[in-house]
C-alpha cells in the first residue's frame, strides 16, 4: 500500500515521489472519478507508486504534476482495456465451451456466473420487499408475489382497491429506489 504521506526524508525523495505524495488524494479523486469504483483507484494509485518508487530518483521531471497524471489516466486506460480482454477472452470460453447440436444448445442452463448473479438479485429483492412497511408489503406481496388481482388484495386487506394501488406504486418505487445500486 502506497503511503498517504512521506515515509523517507524528503532529501532522499525524487522531485515525482514528492510531488506524488503532495497529490495522492487529488490523483485518487481523479481516478475514482473516471472509474466510478474507489477501489479501482486505489488499486490504479497503487500501481502508480510502484512504478514512480521503481524510477530512477535523480530523474529530472519539469512538471511533475502534469506527468503525474499522465501517468494515472495510462495506468487507467490500461486497466479499461485489460478489463475489456478479459471480458472478451470469459465470452469466447462461453461460445466455445457450449454443448451444441445441429446449431443449438443443447443445454439451456445460463452460465454458472449468471445464475450466482440472478441468485444474488433475488436475495436483494427478498430483502427489500421485507423492509417495505407492513401495509404496503402486504399488499405487494397479494397482488405481485400470489398472483390476486387489485380487487381480491383489497377484499383480502379489508381496504380500498384505490388503496392497494396506492400501496403497490409506493411499493415499487421504494424497490426500485432500494435495488438501483
Amino acid at each position: 500500500m502506497a503511503p498517504s504521506g512521506p515515509s523517507r526524508k524528503a532529501a532522499d525523495d525524487g522531485a515525482l515521489v514528492q510531488a506524488f505524495f503532495e497529490k495522492r488524494e487529488s490523483l485518487l479523486l481523479f481516478l475514482a472519478s473516471r472509474t466510478r469504483c474507489m477501489a479501482t483507484a486505489e488499486d490504479l494509485i497503487q500501481d502508480l507508486y510502484l512504478k514512480l518508487a521503481a524510477m530512477d530518483a535523480g530523474t529530472d521531471v519539469r512538471a511533475p504534476s502534469a506527468l503525474l497524471y499522465r501517468m494515472a489516466a495510462n495506468l487507467m486506460i490500461d486497466h479499461v482495456r485489460s478489463t475489456q480482454r478479459s471480458s472478451r477472452r470469459a465470452g469466447q470460453w462461453r461460445m466455445e465451451t457450449r454443448a451444441l447440436l445441429s446449431g443449438e444448445d443443447i443445454v439451456d442452463e445460463p452460465a454458472a456466473d449468471e445464475v450466482v448473479v440472478a441468485k444474488e438479485r433475488v436475495r436483494q429483492l427478498a430483502e427489500a420487499v421485507a423492509a417495505l412497511p407492513p401495509q404496503m408489503g402486504r399488499a405487494f406481496r397479494l397482488h405481485k408475489l400470489e398472483g390476486m388481482s387489485q380487487a381480491e388484495t383489497a377484499q383480502a386487506m379489508g381496504v380500498s382497491v384505490k388503496m392497494i394501488e396506492q400501496h403497490i406504486q409506493a411499493a415499487i418505487r421504494n424497490l426500485s429506489q432500494r435495488l438501483r445500486t
